[in-house]
């Protein structure tokens, strides 16, 4: 373990290029680390590969959500937490539920650890316990974690499975990939409809052809149909081909010529709705540029000057060579990338007031109401350009009218304003319902406000239910004061001719 001094001198070591958190969209990342602990703490390294900060271009790595492989005990990986908690400077990390490795065949295993100011860890549930062949080497499990402040609404649930899939080339290593990803794939089968679910970390799959992917995928990785997707839709023979260089995540230390490393996301975050993959998944990644406009998704430190070889330190155009360099170390001679993508969070919905009262109408009278309905997602946590637009409908129950729309609103600006009406041609009490359907991260259901008002005789002049003399004594001294209100021909002047059609109120019955 690293001393409260040596600590101090990564921080003022790193200070100088740590960026304070920006507050932006969810970023979730997955990284092998080798042999955690065995292969030496790394802690150093590890800060400045995940928390420092390239000076010439100002990108960091800085995960709110972080899949790690390779984790040899809970030690190791509670170790991992502090020393993450210390480069970050708080103490905002936590480890999600983490099963031991329990030797023999089952050496390593896989966990998730994120930040509480982010996400909060809903359940954890173990999909299958590694083992000998025929199984998986390596217990999976499937987390799920609910954004802060959406209360564990549907539609800000992210649940996740980190992955280190048996490696090798013989038929029992590629059947033992196979039944990892069946497992997946068949529990992935029992969640909620729509929920939003990746699998990041080590595949062990060279090319996307063999059975494991395609079963994550479906059978032709060209033509998706999931329940996983390639968020950058780059699928082929991925080993020693430069033509996917800029996508490769191992080794960094030796020569860079796999794409093991990759995250995975279903369909519901491909839709731009919502919850959702920052990027065009429809576009296959780069193959001229590692900054890709097209695309979030990242392998951390691979430039593309790297194929067949080590990352280079002088001249990294992504990390800058102090971040490449320790991304090497921590490698530590057989190691991998980080590789990260970006998520947008849904927004929330808002309204002025939940009961809109129209007041006491006359009866024919025009009745309207105005109701402002916004996205009131956290800008200060999430930044406004991580914020999903909100999309929504209203509906109106009977006696009540409503535009219907759809209708947007981005986090950070104003409200939609929208005018409601309720019907005048009777009299008596209303009261009915605005239903209002949204995309909102915050919902189990639609929200419903709640429409009164009280549509009055015409000749209630003093509004109190009843029809008699002390309204004619209302309405004369409207009338000789020459109150607006008083002209009931609409014709601008205050004369007999509204005094008479008053009379005619007063005398005729209530519709």
């Amino acid at each position: 373990m690293m001393t409260g001094l040596a600590w101090r001198a990564v921080g003022l070591a790193l200070a100088a290029g740590f960026a304070a958190d920006a507050g932006a969209q969810l970023r979730v990342a997955t990284y092998n680390i080798t042999d955690y602990p065995s292969a030496g703490l790394r802690e150093a390294d590890l800060a400045n590969a995940i928390y420092g900060v390239n000076p010439a271009n100002g990108l960091t790595l800085r995960p709110d959500i972080l899949l790690v492989q390779e984790m040899e005990s809970t030690g190791g990986v509670n170790n991992l937490r502090t020393f993450l908690n210390n480069a970050h400077g708080s103490s905002v990390w936590a480890l999600a539920t983490f099963v031991a490795p329990n030797g023999g065949c089952n050496d390593t295993n896989n966990a998730v650890l994120y930040r509480t100011d982010r996400v909060s860890q809903i359940a954890a549930v173990t999909v299958s316990v590694g083992g000998c062949d025929p199984n998986p080497p390596r217990t999976i499990q499937r987390w799920d974690l609910g954004l802060v402040g959406y209360g564990g609404a549907p539609g800000s649930i992210l649940s996740v499975y980190s992955t280190h899939m048996k490696a090798g080339s013989t038929t029992a290593d590629l059947n033992r990939r196979l039944v990892e990803a069946q497992r997946v794939v068949a529990n992935v089968a029992v969640l909620p409809s729509g929920r939003h679910v990746l699998i990041g970390g080590d595949f062990n799959i060279p090319g996307s052809s063999q059975g494991a992917y395609t079963t994550l995928v479906g059978p032709n990785p060209s033509a998706p149909t999931g329940p996983f997707f390639d968020p950058i839709f780059t699928p082929g023979s991925w080993n020693n081909n430069g033509a996917f260089r800029f996508v490769h995540s191992q080794d960094p230390s030796t020569q860079m010529d796999d794409r093991y490393d990759q995250v995975l996301v279903s369909a519901s975050l491909l839709d731009a709705d919502g919850m959702h993959y920052v990027g065009d998944h429809t576009r296959p990644f780069s193959t001229t540029t590692w900054n890709d406009p097209n695309h979030s998704y990242r392998a951390w430190g691979n430039d593309g000057n790297n194929f067949d070889g080590v990352i280079r330190t002088t001249g990294n155009t992504m990390v800058g060579a102090s971040i490449a360099q320790s991304l090497i170390n921590v490698a530590a001679g057989n190691g991998h990338l980080p590789v990260y993508l970006d998520v947008r969070v849904p927004g929330r919905l808002g309204v002025s007031s939940l009961t809109v009262n129209f007041g006491l109408v006359a009866a024919g009278a025009s009745a309207t109401a105005d109701l402002q309905v916004f996205n009131s997602a956290d800008t200060a946590l999430w930044n406004a350009a991580g914020i999903a637009l909100l999309n929504y409908t209203l509906a109106a129950s009977a006696g009540f009218s409503a535009p219907s729309g759809p209708f947007s609103d981005a986090a950070g600006g104003g409200a939609n304003s929208h005018t409601l009406s309720m019907d005048t041609s009777t009299p008596g009490p209303r009261s009915g319902t605005l239903t209002i359907a949204s995309n909102a991260g915050d919902r189990f259901a639609p929200l419903v406000v709640t429409l009164v008002g009280e549509v009055l005789c015409p000749a209630d002049w003093n509004a109190d239910g009843v029809v008699d003399f002390n309204d004619f004594l209302e309405y004369l001294n409207d009338y000789n004061s020459q109150d607006p209100r008083a002209d009931l021909n609409g014709d601008g002047v205050v004369d007999f001719n509204d005094l008479l059609d008053f009379v005619n109120l007063f005398n005729t019955p209530c519709p």
